[in-house]
């Protein structure tokens, strides 16, 4: 692994890659749970579901923008040439090569994700695209990672896209409420929307995050090859535990929401427990933030047991 121009670019694009889809996932589930209450024009929830409807499209426009950024620093990497002369290859990456094939996937998905979240925000085939989309572009970016090391058809390639889309869904929920939805309804008259969406937001956060951590678990072991020295004696390892430092903050800031902001909130309704976790859940966003980028800069690191080799 050469850490130039080319490869810092190529990490930038990918962490963009995963922010910017992470907060699709989050902004379209968050949509949909406010669509009943902010339908109306005049209704308390109505700001809020604007917000998750305007990041589910700016997130999906990022995505493709980054997903193009993205190939054209591949396709550099792989020629060895500049960026102005990887244009040129870039025609021979996406037809002769696995990385091309699976970028592919991932950007059909995101053009996709980015057409349904322009249209009408109703209705079953609109939402079922959505979310074939969402599948779509998960399966594409683990087969860009080190999971594609065991082949196309591999358990690898299948447990990796689970961890991407439930790292998407308990990241993306994060990112959308704390950044920009959750704001919108801290008002009195909004309270009781702001209560419910907090407690969903909660319980599907803590769901996917049982998936993350067992998912998790398997590619950690799997890039270390069973050992703690590829861990400990590697740059993969040491970006790892990063990683799982970030994580745990974000654990701890979502466990305190969950079991001691959130039931206070229920309680009381108060402004104040209101912008406890309105704050709380912004925090969490932040380490989650942290969390892509690491997560970018493992899938184009050397895994631990093959850098001890």
């Amino acid at each position: 692994m050469s850490i130039d121009g080319l490869w810092i670019g190529q990490v930038a694009m990918a962490a963009l890659m995963n922010i910017a889809f992470a907060f699709a996932v989050g902004s379209a589930l968050l949509a949909a749970w406010l669509a009943k209450d902010g339908v109306q024009t005049v209704a308390p929830a109505r700001p809020a579901l604007l917000r998750a409807q305007r990041s589910l499209v700016m997130g999906a426009v990022v995505l493709v923008l980054a997903d193009l950024g993205w190939l054209v620093y591949q396709s550099a990497t792989m020629s060895g040439v500049g960026l102005p002369e990887a244009l040129g290859v870039v025609p021979s990456v996406l037809t002769q090569t696995h990385v091309g094939f699976a970028w592919s996937l991932a950007f059909g998905g995101a053009v996709v994700l980015l057409f349904t979240s322009l249209a009408s925000h109703h209705g079953t085939l609109r939402n079922a695209l959505l979310w074939l989309a969402v599948i779509a572009v998960a399966a594409g970016k683990a087969a860009l990672g080190h999971a594609a090391d065991a082949g196309i058809a591999s358990a690898a390639i299948g447990m990796h896209t689970l961890h991407v889309l439930v790292t998407s869904v308990w990241g993306g929920l994060t990112l959308s409420a704390g950044l920009a939805v959750l704001p919108a309804l801290d008002t009195s008259t909004a309270r009781g929307v702001l209560i419910r969406t907090a407690g969903q937001v909660s319980g599907v956060s803590l769901m996917a995050v049982v998936f993350v951590l067992l998912t998790g678990a398997f590619n950690a072991a799997r890039g270390s090859g069973g050992s703690l020295e590829a861990i400990e004696f590697s740059t993969w390892g040491h970006v790892l535990t990063l990683k799982l430092a970030l994580v745990a903050l974000a654990l701890v800031l979502g466990g305190l929401n969950r079991f001691s902001a959130l039931p206070r909130l229920r309680r009381t309704a108060s402004t104040m427990d209101t912008h406890t976790f309105n704050n709380v859940i912004y925090l969490e966003a932040l380490a989650m933030l942290g969390v892509f980028v690491a997560a970018a800069v493992l899938s184009h690191s050397i895994p631990g047991f093959a850098a001890l080799d």
